[in-house]
């Protein structure tokens, strides 16, 4: 099968170093196609480059598209030696988009990939010009899906195991065939997803060592900041969701209205607490609103950005 980021990128998959949370040095895994502005996509938990695939040349008409794997996911680095910060994913954000971006991106990001987004616009909003966020996980109660649950709950020890011993590869196609149900319940036409995306989605899983350690690393400060929110100890999310109204750049807020994971009243609260913002409700659009609802998508982003003067 051909590699995707070489049909996808005219350079193909590149890589890119910068610090990470901790102060190492990481490589980080990106693809970018086009001319103009940037516009920065970001991926949700446990995906990477892949699930933007039928927005990158679309988008990439009228903007230069980087598409990047965050630490730990897809193609990027997966450090096994050291446990993630709650928060690495913002300061991550921020480096990388002072090494790609020479001028305020427009950040379009996915649920997780969503609230780093909007932590981002709170922390340093000199670094977007425009914040798109699609089905984020800014109220979230729970982990929204049972094999999340399963990964937040098993031991780090147990995951390592399981990566080191290849253990998905080695029943990789009984893999493919679960991820592909859950993936399919997450979009509203269940037949849009190829055997090739099954492929694809599931690569860094099969063939990437490392991989099931750090989506289970991820889970479990997600699980605990919920469970701190719950009980209103101190939390990233409620810092987040204390300072939406400091959010200054124009957003828009998507929601599928079909979402069973975050519910679009979620995204009605979401645009009543950040001052510059818009709503829009995707219909007939599950979670997985980037492989499901693209062309929506699409045309909602780029009206967006006509509308508030971006290009």
């Amino acid at each position: 099968m051909k590699d995707w980021w070489q049909v996808t990128f005219p350079q193909g998959r590149q890589n890119l170093t910068i610090t990470d949370a901790h102060g190492y040095p990481v490589q980080i895994a990106y693809g970018e196609i086009g001319t103009g502005k940037p516009l920065v996509l970001l991926h949700g938990m446990g995906a990477w480059s892949y699930n933007w695939r039928h927005n990158i040349a679309p988008l990439s008409k009228y903007f230069r598209v980087i598409c990047f794997d965050a630490k730990g996911y897809g193609f990027s680095e997966k450090p096994q030696s050291r446990r993630e910060k709650n928060g690495h994913q913002i300061i991550e954000l921020e480096r990388i988009l002072q090494e790609l971006c020479d001028e305020p991106a427009v950040i379009v990001a996915e649920s997780l990939g969503g609230l780093v987004g909007l932590a981002l616009a709170q922390h340093n909003p000199q670094l977007i010009a425009r914040l798109i966020v699609v089905n984020v996980p800014i109220f979230a109660e729970r982990l929204p899906h049972w094999a999340m649950w399963l990964l937040a709950q098993t031991p780090l020890e147990i995951l390592q195991t399981i990566d080191s011993l290849r253990l998905t590869y080695l029943f990789a196609p009984l893999f493919r065939e679960i991820m592909a149900m859950e993936r399919r319940a997450v979009l509203f036409d269940p037949s849009l997803l190829t055997q090739e995306d099954v492929y694809w989605i599931t690569y860094p899983f099969i063939e990437l060592p490392g991989t099931i350690l750090k989506v289970g690393e991820e889970l479990q400060i997600a699980a605990r900041e919920i469970e701190h929110w719950q009980v209103n100890k101190p939390n990233m999310l409620s810092q987040i969701q204390n300072k939406l109204g400091d959010i200054r750049c124009p957003t828009l807020i998507l929601w599928g209205d079909k979402d069973s994971w975050f519910p679009a009243s979620h995204g009605q609260k979401l645009n009543q607490s950040i001052p510059n913002s818009q709503l829009k409700i995707l219909d007939n659009c599950c979670h997985d609103a980037s492989s499901g609802s693209a062309e929506v998508l699409n045309a909602a982003i780029i009206g967006f950005l006509q509308d508030t003067n971006f290009f």
